[in-house]
């Protein structure tokens, strides 16, 4: 029998993989090639973080349970410890023998480890030590009860130590001078809050030579043990247990339930450890007191943390090493100096970010804060990101006496402290604040204002698949949809009642809404197109997304791809879906992109015998969106803002730069390249500059005509 699904930890690290891959190509920008290097890193922090720590604790809870992939945790593990060291590996070499030497050679910007400090640079270096570094530092001895804790992804620098013959001991540190079989090792942190990166002298004017916090602290911390020999040093960093829930039942008490979850959190089992430095000593001592295995230790022949290397960006004044600096245009369709009321009534707008800003969503809520007819605004948060405007905004409404009413999820994982402050600040505010849903983690973005208009009352609805975050939305690729549909508006007043209150499900027209509908209408939409197919005009489905992992709907696709159904799915993380294969897939195709910004939107497309549908939505494909959380789905109604999806959709299928292509065995390879290259986000960014500068020039020739 066939293999019918991917295991999904080991799709995850293809497409991490894939992240690597755009960080191995030559003919990218070298400071660019860089930041895929450390979102590596960063990537893998998370999965070991959430995802290993999950199949470790299968293994504990069930260790004979196989995945629908076949495999058993043991078999994961092992599976997942082999795949990462080897992207690992691959990552680090091109950092260190690649990258590295290539900002050398090209922008003379040098890379100095210590061993290879001149006689000036170590004063150099050694002065900025004591002066900047040490007084931060704090060292940790280990022959202590409890052991010393280790934080989450900070690095450390461990030092095995030797008391130097003829020196007398002080009281309290005889340990030190006992058997071999006592601990002789201490642990220094590595200081968050100051910079990674330190220019060293140099006699070559043509030459910036640098070093490292990491370095400077491993080779100058020896200074910490006064009267002690090191005899050796190595720089390593824990990733710990973060998949935690928050106690459902904790009712009133919910935030400090979810307070108790991040000191959970920080003091959680160990679950991978990364090391720089060859001391066997110092890494069994660590394997024994973490209880961590030979397939947890992660040997960085480099650097352990390639995200502090990013400070080299103010290096490139005049953007030779990064990507050409691209705008984020104002919507053409959208009124900058008035509300978007009127403009609302009279048909739908699409906003595409990053290559639209999100000015529009914050003007919306701002124009709706300071608007004497506005009754209400209602909306929810998910990440929203530091010192955000809407937050500031919602306040200035509540301060004006409308009622302002927010949903903040709490457990937005690796948010959880962020939103938690957020609250408070609202609800000090006057903001009346939900803590979303017991064991429904809220991911729905929605935001409605309720306004007074001619003696009735009008409502206008913006539906996302990102965040409310203005930050993120200049490096995630996200729609959003504002309307005045009042069939839309309806269903959100529905959604709203709902969520604040004990109000059952209502019928909803126009909007999805899982745990309840998504998933069924998916199933039935997929089920129409394999009715609606025929061999002369075969049914067509497309979808945009994150990842693919739910069960139900990689069988529904699988059946309308054996009805001959076309299948077109563009996914850039997860994909348990196998493509490809006679008489199960063969007429689907899978393909991913990884390019300048993250790929986040979610668009469906079902040709419907001709009479197309196409939605957005929050949600990805997946078990937790669809049968463990709020989401909302959103049809695209209005015909111009069917026509703009439909085109942005169709974009990613025409790449043939950034596409890869999933296999039938699970790899993934490059699309091949056509005569005439075809990259989906520069050509998406090419139309709405066009846009921007036909626009700038119609507003330009009727200030002429106005003046003459």
């Amino acid at each position: 029998m066939e293999n019918r699904f991917f295991n999904r930890e080991l799709s995850w690290l293809e497409f991490n993989a894939r992240v690597l891959y755009q960080g191995l190509r030559k003919e990218l920008p070298l400071l660019e090639r860089l930041q895929f290097l450390s979102i590596v890193t960063s990537n893998f922090d998370e999965f070991f973080q959430v995802r290993v720590a999950s199949v470790k604790r299968a293994l504990y809870e069930n260790p004979d349970l196989a995945d629908v992939s076949g495999l058993t945790p043991a078999l994961q593990l092992t599976s997942i410890s082999a795949r990462a060291h080897q992207i690992i590996r691959d990552q680090q070499n091109c950092l260190m023998n690649d990258v590295l030497p290539s900002l050398a050679k090209t922008a003379g910007i040098v890379y100095v480890k210590p061993e290879n400090y001149t006689v000036q640079q170590s004063a150099y270096i050694n002065k900025v030590f004591k002066s900047d570094i040490y007084p931060l530092l704090t060292p940790l001895r280990t022959d202590t009860e409890p052991f010393p804790h280790i934080k989450n992804l900070s690095v450390y620098a461990a030092y095995s130590l030797s008391p130097i013959s003829g020196i007398k001991m002080e009281k309290g540190s005889e340990a030190l001078k006992g058997s071999d079989e006592l601990p002789r090792i201490a642990f220094v942190e590595v200081p968050d809050g100051i910079p990674y990166i330190y220019w060293l002298p140099s006699e070559n004017k043509s030459e910036r030579p640098f070093a490292i916090l990491d370095d400077i602290i491993a080779n100058f911390g020896t200074s910490l043990f006064p009267g002690l020999e090191v005899n050796q040093s190595m720089l390593f960093k824990l990733a710990r247990d973060a998949d935690f829930a928050v106690d459902e039942d904790a009712g009133n008490n919910f935030i400090h339930a979810m307070e108790d979850v991040l000191i959970q959190r920080k003091s959680s089992f160990p679950v991978q450890l990364s090391c720089n430095g060859s001391s066997r000593e110092i890494l069994e001592f660590l394997k024994e007191k973490l209880e961590l295995g030979n397939e947890d230790i992660y040997l960085i022949d480099g650097i352990l943390n390639p995200a502090g290397l990013m400070e080299l960006r103010s290096t490139d004044e005049e953007g030779k090493m990064s990507f050409e600096k691209w705008e984020h245009f104002y919507p053409c369709d959208l009124p900058e100096d008035e509300p978007y009321w009127d403009s609302l009534k009279r048909h739908d707008k699409i906003l595409h970010v990053p290559y639209e800003c999100y000015d529009p969503v914050v003007k919306m809520i701002s124009d709706a804060a300071d608007d004497e007819n506005v009754l209400a605004i209602k909306m929810t948060l998910y990440r929203t990101g530091g010192d955000s405007p809407i937050i500031k905004a919602l306040e200035a409404a509540a301060a004006r006496g409308k009622q302002v009413v927010v949903l903040v999820e709490l457990k937005a994982r690796f948010d959880e402290e962020r939103n938690i402050a957020w609250a408070n600040e609202l609800e000090q505010a006057g903001v009346t604040v939900i803590y979303g849903l017991v064991n429904l983690k809220v991911h729905a973005k929605i935001l409605m204002v309720v306004r007074r208009e001619a003696d009735t009352i009008r409502r206008y609805v913006h539906l996302a698949t990102g965040n409310y975050n203005p930050k993120t939305a200049k490096l995630y690729s996200d729609i959003s949809l504002f309307t005045a549909n009042q069939e839309i508006a309806s269903d959100a007043t529905n959604f709203f009642n709902l969520v604040t209150g004990y109000s059952t499900l209502q019928k909803m027209n126009l909007l999805g809404m899982a745990p309840v509908t998504i998933k069924s209408r998916l199933l039935s939409m997929i089920q129409r197109e394999i009715d609606r197919s025929t061999p002369d005009n075969p049914g067509l489905i497309m979808a945009k997304m994150n990842s693919l992992t739910h069960e139900e709907v990689i069988e529904a696709l699988y059946k309308a791809s054996q009805a001959g159904v076309k299948v077109m799915l563009n996914i850039r993380g997860i994909c348990m879906l196998v493509p490809g294969v006679k008489g199960m897939s063969e007429n689907i195709t899978v393909t991913s992109i990884v390019d300048r910004y993250l790929e986040h939107a979610r668009i469906f497309y079902f040709q419907n015998g001709g009479t197309p549908e196409l939605y957005c939505s929050s949600a990805d494909w997946m078990s937790r969106n669809l049968d463990r959380r709020i989401e909302l789905m959103f049809p695209i109604l209005d015909k111009e803002a069917f026509k703009e999806v439909k085109m942005i959709l169709d974009t990613y299928f025409e790449d043939n730069t950034n596409a890869q292509v999933l296999q039938p065995n699970g790899s993934w390879l490059p699309v091949e390249k056509g005569k005439t290259a075809f990259q989906a986000q520069a050509e998406l960014y090419k139309i709405y500059k066009k846009r921007a500068a036909k626009t700038a020039q119609k507003e330009q020739t009727e200030f002429i005509v106005r003046r003459k």
